[in-house]
Formats: structure tokens, C-alpha cells, sequence
């Protein structure tokens, strides 16, 4: 290896040794994390994060992890609206929806 590289370099390239287009380390992809998993990133940076994501298997798992664990809250932190609450619901506005019209 002729060329200096800077700590975590290496990490940074592509499967054909080409350099990202911006180095992110281990730091800024988990901290980062929770904005790339809500789609907030710009699209540079999505993918930088994703590069990052393709060679380092701590932020990966972390990733995985955090991806999961979204999932789950999500199956498990549904209301259950009983029926006759919707039934009565839409009565309700039935009869404001029929006495507008009269």
C-alpha cells in the first residue's frame, strides 16, 4: 500500500477500491441512524450512510437492530377500535351530515 490513508479509510471504499464520494465513519452512521431510517437524509448522504451499511458489520447489526425493534413497535402499538364505537361514530355523523342538508 503506497498511499497513506487516514484511520477507518479503508472502510470507507467500495467492493472495487474506489473511494466514497464521502467518507462516513462508524460515529456519524450511528448517529445518524434514526434520521436514515426515517428517510430523512439528503440523498448524498443516504447514500453514504448505505455505503458505510455495506462494509461494516457493528453499524449493520446496529442497523438491524433498530430496523427490528421499529417493526415490532409498530405490530404491537396498534389500537384496537371496538366496532360499536365505529358504528356509533358513523351515526354520529350521519345525522350531522342530515341535519346540514335540511
Amino acid at each position: 500500500m503506497g498511499e497513506s490513508q487516514a484511520p477507518g479509510e479503508r472502510d470507507a471504499r467500495r467492493p472495487s477500491g474506489q473511494k466514497a464520494p464521502g467518507f462516513v465513519g462508524c460515529d456519524e452512521t450511528i448517529e445518524r441512524l434514526y434520521f436514515y431510517l426515517d428517510g430523512e437524509l439528503t440523498e448524498e448522504r443516504r447514500l453514504e450512510i448505505s455505503q458505510h451499511l455495506d462494509l461494516c458489520g457493528p453499524c449493520v447489526g446496529a442497523y438491524g437492530f433498530e430496523a427490528e425493534l421499529r417493526r415490532v413497535i409498530a405490530s404491537r402499538c396498534k389500537d384496537h377500535v371496538p366496532e360499536e364505537l365505529i358504528t356509533r361514530v358513523h351515526e354520529a355523523l350521519a345525522a350531522e351530515h342530515r341535519s346540514k342538508t335540511n
